[in-house]
């Protein structure tokens, strides 16, 4: 039993919670139904992802028995057999369809756009994850997917620049979760993926830069657009802008000092700095809408 719930990683499952950034930005925090919407379709995420998972060890089995630290994997170890892996694989995916349906509204629009999640990901274990660049796009647009799926669920309108920012900063996390491959590369002469000799520091470094400085760009765009403005009856959410870019720029600071990119749930999960900058975010941004409008 440890190593099937090994297997589907529900550590990883946090992730999942961006599927909330709808309710968030979209001033729900006070509404139970939203919040309800929103907790069983990160559910319904977590499972569809922890299918992927399983799918993707199975994959990469061969690679992960030479992998320093992947050897440790169950299916790599030969603690779950492949014939398990797809057993647990399928039962994730009905377990995600069928969370879908303790939603009040919008259940199906839900679960076809998990589905569309789920069938990207067979696309991108299969063959696309080994193609630089497009494998750290259909990263980013699984993550926008989430936020549609929240977005339908809780029926709350999406703004634009919500959807950019998202797509933008998890291309940036991205990224930097790649340099950490590149870097282990350079350390050892092994590619840690079939992928990583596309990259270079170099290149990574640029990416790193110009996504980064985007997501800020856009983030501000959002918080002095007329629509956000009129939304929330206040001017003075650009405040919250400087919580993003130190944000950012600690992220920057563990992926090219620290060198420990290589795993963004567990620089969110670990890093002191980076908790307090996230809550501290927050915090201000709640004050803003909900105290001084």
């Amino acid at each position: 039993m440890k190593n099937l719930i090994r297997l589907i990683r529900p550590k990883q499952w946090i992730k999942n919670l961006i599927v909330l950034l709808p309710v968030f930005f979209g001033g729900a925090l006070l509404h139970p139904s939203a919040i309800y919407a929103g907790l069983i379709t990160a559910l319904s995420f977590s499972f569809a992802a922890s299918s992927i998972y399983c799918l993707n060890d199975i994959i990469d089995i061969e690679n992960d028995k030479h992998h320093p630290i992947k050897c440790n994997r169950p299916l790599a170890s030969g603690a779950i057999s492949i014939p398990q892996g797809y057993t647990l694989m399928v039962l994730m995916l009905i377990l995600s369809m069928a969370s879908t349906f303790l939603l009040y509204d919008h259940q199906l629009e839900t679960a076809g756009v998990i589905a569309f999640y789920w069938l990207l990901n067979i696309g991108y274990c299969l063959k696309l994850k080994q193609y630089a660049i497009i494998d750290v796009c259909i990263v980013a647009f699984g993550f926008v997917l989430r936020v549609l799926a929240g977005g339908i669920s809780t029926s709350i309108h999406l703004s634009k620049w919500i959807v950019l920012m998202t797509f933008l900063l998890m291309l940036f996390l991205s990224f930097a979760k790649r340099r950490d491959d590149v870097v282990r590369m350079n350390e050892t002469g092994h590619a840690p993926r079939q992928n990583t000799i596309r990259y270079n520091l170099t290149f990574i470094n640029q990416a790193i830069t110009i996504t980064s400085s985007v997501t800020l760009v856009c983030y501000i765009m959002y918080t002095v657009s007329p629509e956000t403005i009129q939304n929330f009856h206040t001017d003075y959410l650009y405040l919250t802008s400087v919580f993003v870019l130190v944000g950012l720029l600690r992220y920057i600071q563990i992926a090219v000092v620290d060198k420990k990119s290589g795993d963004p749930t567990k620089v969110i999960l670990r890093d002191r700095f980076t908790q307090l900058i996230v809550l501290a975010f927050g915090l201000a941004f709640l004050f803003i809408i909900y105290v001084l409008r």
